[in-house]
């Protein structure tokens, strides 16, 4: 399956702004969605093709309320996310999988403060955006009768937001070129671990 996440403006509260939104809303209704990092949304889908449409479908809410649009796709890569241009060009058949990995950026992987308990003992990897197997401490509550309120989706955003939410966040992007098969080492700021996005060369070098 094909992941998608986005991660929402640091002046927003991107769940909030999507669920309480009646088109976003049922956009986003028949997925399974979970909050892999700080102020994030990802759920999975069938192709690239159908993820890029998402977000084709989302667009005006992207360019309000997030800050990045990532696609995961298996037959790529199973531990690195593609932006959502280089995503766009693969499922139009502008690049090849093999061609996708040589612009790169490397964000950080921060603890959010004041997690507790087993949430903030997990440790993330590239598919834990989506992670099904045994954690549900991600799901973001929705109305299954699609009739959620701007203070319901408020509500639910406000209680994801406890202590059972996601223990990382997405900080500042190292933008790397891979040489001979390898990355560099992020080596902005100490952290645990990192996340990979492709990019594209415009994206890359803007």
């Amino acid at each position: 399956m094909t992941r998608v996440c986005l991660v929402g403006n640091p002046d927003t509260v991107l769940q909030y702004e999507l669920l309480s939104r009646e088109t976003s809303r049922e956009a986003l209704a028949t997925y399974d969605l979970r909050r892999p990092f700080e102020n994030s949304i990802a759920l999975r889908t069938v192709s690239v093709g159908a993820a890029v449409s998402l977000l084709n479908d989302l667009n005006w809410y992207l360019t309000r309320f997030v800050d990045e649009a990532l696609v995961q796709e298996p037959s790529v890569s199973d531990e690195e996310w593609l932006s959502r241009s280089l995503a766009t060009d693969l499922r139009n058949g502008n690049v090849e999988p093999a061609e996708t990995d040589e612009f790169c950026k490397i964000y950080g992987l921060e603890r959010v403060d004041g997690e507790a308990g087993d949430s903030s003992d997990a440790k993330p990897d590239a598919t834990a955006a989506t992670n099904d197997a045994g954690d549900s401490d991600g799901t973001v509550p929705t109305d299954e009768t699609g009739t959620d309120s701007a203070s319901d989706a408020n509500s639910s955003e406000s209680a994801a937001a406890g202590a059972s939410g996601p223990s990382w966040r997405l900080v500042e992007p190292l933008y790397v070129r891979r040489t001979g098969g390898e990355l560099p080492t992020y080596d902005l700021r100490d952290v645990e671990e990192t996340l990979v996005v492709r990019l594209t060369e415009a994206e890359h070098t803007p």
